[in-house]
């Protein structure tokens, strides 16, 4: 036992010099070492419309680019009323087109013989008349007959005189006013028109950004609405670590600093650098692990990473070595 002592006390003693020159070391390289956790911004993805769901194209792990197409409600209803709609279109600019045409060279050709017989009728109208008039005056026709002649001529006169109003219409055209109105129309019904197709659209969900899908949280079938989630998405860029630093080593800490992000899984560290550093200060979280106590305050510290190969995963656990002094 006496020969042990000595033994153990040698090798404590060797083990406390390593330890004192290892910090040592640390201390005059200006190396800082933090604890955190690996942090990703999250999408609760839904549809911004309602209806049943007819199809999910990717699963969870699967990485999706920005702008693809991920999920489809049944639109059928939809796009079935929006080629309705196209019809109505059509209709309203058929229309419009009509009235700022005017009339076809037919139709004013159609006015004029009516107007040239309803002369020609009115003429022969007036010379009956005329000629009533005249043996009246020999007893030959009865004042009847001639009040009849003179009402059949002023029905022709006045024949003549609706058929030159109308064939004067037809030359002067549609009114501004009647033009103005089938614009309005025309512009209502491609309004109602592009309305529904763009409801078409909001039966595709589509990613909002390169990601990874974390969670898929309906089935083909289900129905949706804007406030229910179907996919749950984490974003892989931006990508950082959540640490936290103590008030001792706070001015040591600059944006920019160089940072190495090392954990257990993988013995390659992953490069960052500091972004943003919390100027309040707050209880170290549970969730890391210090040398100091859990009471003692700290400030919040994010350093973002370049994780080309996606090694580091949400919340995992890494430690941060900061370089006092060195920027990239």
């Amino acid at each position: 036992m006496k020969r042990i002592l000595p033994i153990l006390l040698i090798a404590a003693l060797a083990l406390g010099g390593w330890f004192w020159w290892q910090q040592r070391d640390a201390t005059s390289s200006g190396d800082i070492t933090l604890y955190g956790n690996v942090d990703i911004r999250q999408v609760a993805l839904a549809f911004d419309g309602s209806g049943r769901i007819a199809e999910l194209r990717v699963q969870e792990g699967d990485r999706v680019k920005a702008g693809a197409v991920i999920a489809r409600l049944d639109t059928h209803t939809l796009e079935l009323q929006a080629k309705a709609q196209e019809a109505v279109v059509e209709a309203e600019r058929q229309t419009l087109l009509e009235l700022r045409a005017g009339a076809r060279p037919e139709e004013i050709a159609q006015a004029q013989a009516r107007v040239a017989s309803a002369k020609a009728s009115a003429e022969l109208a007036n010379l009956q008349r005329d000629r009533a008039a005249r043996l009246l005056t020999s007893r030959a026709v009865s004042q009847q007959d001639l009040d009849r002649a003179s009402t059949e001529a002023k029905a022709a006169n006045a024949a003549v005189d609706q058929d030159i109003a109308a064939l004067d219409l037809l030359l002067a055209g549609a009114r501004p006013e009647e033009i103005a109105a089938a614009a309005a129309r025309l512009q209502a019904a491609e309004a109602q028109l592009e309305l529904l197709r763009y409801q078409v659209t909001l039966g595709e969900l589509r990613a909002p950004a390169d990601a990874v899908i974390r969670s898929r949280l309906r089935e083909p079938g289900d129905m949706a609405t804007p406030q229910s989630p179907v996919y749950a998405l984490a974003l892989t860029d931006p990508k950082w670590v959540r640490v936290y630093v103590r008030e001792a080593d706070l001015g040591r800490i600059k944006p920019g600093m160089a940072a190495q992000v090392l954990t257990d899984s993988h013995p390659e560290p992953v490069a960052g650098q500091v972004g943003y550093i919390s100027s309040v200060a707050e209880f170290t979280p549970k969730s890391v692990q210090t040398e100091e106590l859990r009471t003692s305050l700290v400030y919040e510290v994010h350093v973002t990473v370049d994780d080309p190969t996606d090694s580091l995963r949400l919340g995992q656990p890494v430690t941060v070595k900061l370089t006092d002094g060195h920027a990239p």
